[in-house]
């Protein structure tokens, strides 16, 4: 492993990083390690000649990707890379902060250039057919109820999925104001929609149990079983199916509800800087990413501004 790689895995968790980020840490310091040891390259001889060949290496069907025994058939794109390469900054910096030894700076290991991908939000009625799609597609009533909340809360409060999964009850108040916990321990307010309450109110009715979880799995045919809390794949794996079944096109999850929450309030006028806080952004700059999503907002705006749109 590499030199004090677990002293600083420990000083992510000292830092109330989440498990998932540094699992994440730690899985892309491994894939760094492995090429070290395949490539023969003691770590305090890494120069910058030797950061080329490893982004060479991310970009091969041929590397070990650690903990996957198939890991290198998948292609690497130059966002994962740049993931890659910014826990190996991470972790340089780490060692430069303790005084341990550090073969470069990090700033010598650039990252690749990433091209822009323009975001795709499906349509705002196919964003409300799919928030609906549970009371259509669902066999099991409580199930279905169950669901719909749960898109009508994501598209309502523009929140994380695994913020959604990890509510309990308890964080909801009269108005319908959620105080919430995301990413890096950003605490924020988010709230839900008058619609959004009221089919939260009815999925909560059908509870009679003292589970604190807001949404809570059902056990096979047992509905009344509560356990431990809904799952982020298993609410990924039913938008998809919703989305199939719906025939929408556009690559849709729930991530994109979050996205389509955050461009349609956009298109509505919203203030970037309320948006920012309403989604639990560090920067401004992410968030003007889904300003600039909508195309719609961004003809209007030229249709409205431009000093020659009248005609002669």
């Amino acid at each position: 492993m590499l030199p004090h790689a677990d002293d600083f895995l420990l000083n992510l968790q000292a830092n109330y990083y989440s498990p998932e980020t540094v699992y994440n840490y730690e899985r892309d310091l491994e894939v760094f390690d492995h090429f070290l040891n395949e490539s023969n390259i003691e770590f305090d001889k890494v120069n910058k000649r030797a950061i080329t060949y490893y982004k060479a290496y991310l970009t091969s069907r041929d590397r070990k990707t650690a903990g996957l025994s198939n890991g290198g058939n998948k292609q690497l794109g130059p966002r994962s890379i740049n993931r890659m390469l910014s826990a190996l900054r991470a972790y340089l910096r780490y060692l430069i902060d303790m005084d341990y030894p550090c073969p470069l700076p990090p700033e010598a290991v650039k990252l690749t250039k990433a091209g822009k991908k323009h975001p795709q939000v499906a349509e705002f009625n196919d964003l409300v057919r799919l928030i609906e799609a549970p009371t259509s597609f669902e066999p099991n009533p409580r199930i279905a109820l169950r669901n719909r909340a749960i898109l009508e809360v994501l598209f309502a409060t523009g929140m994380r999925i695994s913020e959604l999964c990890n509510l309990n009850r308890s964080q909801i108040d009269g108005s319908g104001r959620i105080f919430i916990t995301g990413k890096g321990r950003k605490q924020r307010f988010v709230y839900l929609t008058p619609r959004a309450r009221q089919h939260l109110d009815i999925y909560l009715s059908t509870r009679h149990d003292n589970c604190p979880a807001l949404f809570i799995p059902y056990a096979g045919r047992n509905v009344t079983s509560p356990r431990k809390r809904i799952s982020t794949n298993y609410l990924q794996e039913r938008i998809k199916r919703y989305r199939e079944k719906l025939k929408i096109n556009v690559p849709t999850s729930a991530h994109s509800l979050r996205h389509g929450f955050a461009t349609y309030l956009a298109e509505e006028g919203a203030n970037p800087a309320a948006l920012q806080v309403l989604l639990g952004h560090e920067s401004l700059d992410t968030t003007t990413r889904y300003v600039h999503a909508s195309d719609k907002y961004a003809e209007e705006t030229h249709h409205k501004y431009h000093p020659l749109a009248e005609p002669d």
